[in-house]
């Protein structure tokens, strides 16, 4: 087998040849960052890869009305470094995987749209996706595209710009994006809640977020994986999380007026903003998980659902969990086997969800559908839009599902 052919342009004009010559040539082509979430999602047998790590640079930041645009290789440390001159930052506060997936390479912002990466704050902020504005990419017939704009009133070619936001690399290589930002909050606290059980951690979490105290992220920590976080502080206790933000005399008032609503729990207390801020990374991060040698499963569901599901799976299984989003995220570790079918087939009986294979070996990728598997009509449209934009199949074919031909037929 040949190597497979490494091209890093360094212009978006590098770019479209580069794809030209692919769609020219016949040549399947691997989309790539950094690579950091290169694991997730089926393998590609590709000719050649483009990776956009060349493409560097915040071309235009504009702090007054809140919008940057940068080059889709730019490291996302260089994104929040040059925003934090103006005490902004990114608001749907993006995960990183690196560590989780064993990659030692710093994510790119490109990437973290392409793949929808989005942090604790999603509760409040929203998704990633939320935050695009526009985007230049070029296509699968070679074609450069300009899609969005620079303020959300002009929503001219916004629903292609929330297609390609975790799209993972299918439907487009983006070479530049334009996202905005939000002044970052004055002051940062969290109450922890102690030794509560993940079901009635569930009804703490509904009970803060069914106040008007504005909590902005709710997650709990069970007792298996808590001393995880900040040095172990709080190893051999499960902690649940209410993070509140904004200005000092604004929450002050609503850790009160929290702190008053949740008196029924014995085991309170705070941390400030800078222990807060590490803690939120942590938990996007997964922290608990890094070093585990296990198999990771990403999964969504109704908030009230997640612990039924983590006690459904723990009668078979050995498995850990880790709740976000008010418990609608469940990361999930398993010491062994996959259970997919098991996994899927609960979170239907739950209400519905989805569930997307983070992390596992080679092997285990190849015989699971890695993304949720689409309804067919789902899939039958996701096709057809596929084959306006990339009507060779030439970018990242099968990484997000292994049914490329059913998909195809699916939408003749």
């Amino acid at each position: 087998m040949s190597e497979t052919e490494l091209i890093m342009p360094t212009s978006t004009d590098e770019l479209v040849d580069a794809v030209k010559s692919a769609v020219k040539g016949g040549k399947v082509v691997k989309v790539s960052g950094a690579g950091t979430k290169a694991v997730i999602g089926n393998h590609v047998a590709a000719d050649l890869e483009i990776s956009t790590t060349k493409l560097s640079g915040v071309t235009e930041y504009i702090h007054s009305e809140l919008v940057m645009t940068a080059q889709a290789g730019t490291p996302l440390s260089v994104v929040e470094k040059e925003l934090a001159k103006n005490n902004q930052m990114l608001a749907f506060e993006p995960s990183d995987y690196a560590q989780l997936l064993g990659s030692d390479k710093e994510q790119t912002i490109g990437g973290v749209f392409a793949t929808n990466m989005s942090g604790s704050r999603r509760l409040s902020a929203g998704a990633a996706r939320d935050a695009l504005l526009g985007v230049k990419f070029v296509n699968g017939k070679g074609q450069l595209i300009k899609s969005g704009g620079k303020v959300m009133k002009n929503v001219t070619g916004l629903d292609l710009v929330k297609l390609l936001a975790g799209s993972w690399g299918t439907l487009g290589i983006m070479s530049e994006v334009t996202f905005k930002v939000l002044p970052r909050p004055e002051i940062m606290k969290t109450i922890l809640i102690s030794g509560l059980s993940d079901a009635d951690a569930t009804s703490a979490m509904a009970k803060a977020m069914g106040q008007s105290t504005e909590v902005s992220s709710a997650a709990h920590l069970p007792q298996s994986v808590s001393g995880a976080f900040l040095d172990g502080s709080y190893e051999g206790q499960s902690i649940t999380a209410l993070r509140l933000e904004g200005l000092k005399e604004s929450v002050d008032d609503r850790e009160k007026r929290l702190m008053d609503a949740l008196s029924e729990y014995s085991n309170l207390s705070v941390i400030e903003t800078e222990q807060s801020a590490i803690l939120w990374q942590e938990i996007a991060n997964v922290k608990p998980f890094i070093d585990a040698d296990t198999i990771i499963w990403k999964v969504s569901v109704a908030p009230s659902e997640g612990h039924k599901l983590v006690a459904e799976l723990g009668k078979t299984t050995d498995v850990d969990a880790l709740y976000d989003w008010q418990g609608g995220l469940v990361w999930i570790s398993m010491k062994s086997g996959h259970n997919a079918g098991e996994l899927r087939q609960l979170i239907k009986s739950l209400g519905g969800g989805h569930a997307t294979l983070i992390r596992a070996s080679e092997e285990v990728r190849s015989e699971v559908d890695v993304f949720e598997p689409q309804p067919l009509p789902v899939a039958a449209l996701s096709a057809r839009i596929k084959a306006q934009i990339d009507p060779q199949n030439i970018l990242n074919p099968g990484r997000m599902s292994q049914n490329d031909d059913v998909m195809n037929k699916a939408a003749v």
